[in-house]
């Protein structure tokens, strides 16, 4: 057995260069890490609140049945409307309109019907109106 001595000589160019890509390497990988583990936990921490579509909830004003629908998707309220608001109901009640447009506005902003407020000339109006919207949501919740 001959033992040679080997001399082994290195750039310091090629030294640089595989340092360089040995810590892009690294940085890349902590990068898929990252990315690909925590998606999987928001997933699992959020269930569905709803099922998605539209909902609606009667109200009877006098003789006129007014229909509120609610749209939903899987986890937020989309918006609120009436369907079958004719000129004679929004003649004798003017206030339905414009205490439905505040209090969706308010739902949509908040996700939650807790902590709505509404004026005092329109208490009622608003107050059987939060009772419709109740009514449909009760029927979109999972």
């Amino acid at each position: 057995m001959s033992s040679r001595t080997r001399i082994i000589v290195l750039h310091k160019k090629e030294v640089i260069y595989t340092v360089i890509f040995a810590v892009f390497g690294v940085a890349l990988l902590c990068l898929l890490f990252l990315m690909f583990s925590s998606g999987q936990k928001k997933e699992e921490q959020q269930p569905d609140t709803y099922t998605a579509g539209v909902y609606s909830s009667s109200v009877q004003l006098g003789d006129q049945i007014l229909d509120v629908e609610v749209s939903v998707d899987a986890d937020h309220i989309n918006a609120i409307r009436f369907t079958n608001l004719n000129e004679t109901v929004s003649a004798m009640y003017p206030l339905m309109q414009p205490a439905l447009n505040d209090l969706g506005e308010q739902i949509v902003k908040k996700q939650s019907l807790d902590d709505i407020s509404y004026s005092q000339d329109r208490q009622y109006t608003s107050m059987v109106l939060l009772e419709a919207i109740q009514n449909a949501l009760n029927k979109a919740t999972l």
